[in-house]
């Protein structure tokens, strides 16, 4: 039973490639109708180029999680890698039924020549568009993650651990929104996503288990 759990812990690989193909397939479609995602707290956030470190240490963030789950601690692998993609999935089902974009971004000219954050943003903005935004998934990794890391072992060992991964999720949120990537509502809709999720991943199963050990006792 153990290594059929093991075998198909291999499966998860093959829903990076699949997600990803069908997410570049949505942002090259035409011919759509894409709804604007805004609200008035929007207008209210200040644009602010430094927020692109969080933003970009997002990725090592995720992929640096997930990798060490998978090598040392499979069954937490399997709820996080079951967290990600039930609200990665749900994100590709949003974006196709409800084409999404933002029209929050600052002219490219007004950003600074020189300065090398504004170089990064530049990069960033001409390399991902503004569409699909709703939920913003950099938010529900980012709080799948630390959910994660705060209940495995060494979450529950190393507190400064903990604490570190909750800054660093709090400043990868805060990046997608000062840096005109997200919407607040497309924060809040990654948080709602999340708690609808830990439900099943996290409660449910446990429940279960709780369950059984009360029967044979």
């Amino acid at each position: 039973m153990q290594s059929e759990k093991r075998k198909t812990d291999y499966l998860w690989i093959l829903y990076i490639p699949a997600y990803f193909i069908t997410f570049f397939w949505l942002e090259q479609r035409s011919n759509v109708d894409f709804h604007i995602i805004h609200c008035g707290l929007d207008d209210k956030i200040p644009f602010v180029e430094a927020f692109i470190i969080p933003y970009y240490l997002w990725f090592a963030y995720v992929f640096i999680t997930v990798g060490m789950f998978f090598i040392l601690d499979r069954k937490g692998f399997r709820k996080l890698a079951c967290y990600l993609a039930l609200g990665m999935t749900t994100f590709l089902i949003v974006s196709y039924v409800y084409p999404n974009m933002l029209n929050l971004r600052p002219d490219m000219e007004q950003l600074s020549e020189t300065g090398i954050f504004a170089r990064l943003v530049k990069n960033l903005y001409t390399t991902d568009t503004a569409t699909n935004v709703l939920p913003s998934i950099h938010v529900y990794n980012s709080i799948c993650v630390f959910i994660a890391i705060a209940k495995s072992s060494a979450g529950q060992k190393y507190k400064a651990l903990t604490c570190f991964c909750f800054l660093l999720s709090f400043f990868i949120i805060l990046s997608t929104m000062f840096l005109k990537q997200h919407s607040v509502i497309d924060v809040a809709a990654a948080f709602l996503m999340a708690i609808l999720y830990y439900i099943p991943v996290y409660c449910i199963r446990k429940k279960e288990i709780i369950n059984k050990k009360e029967e044979k006792s």
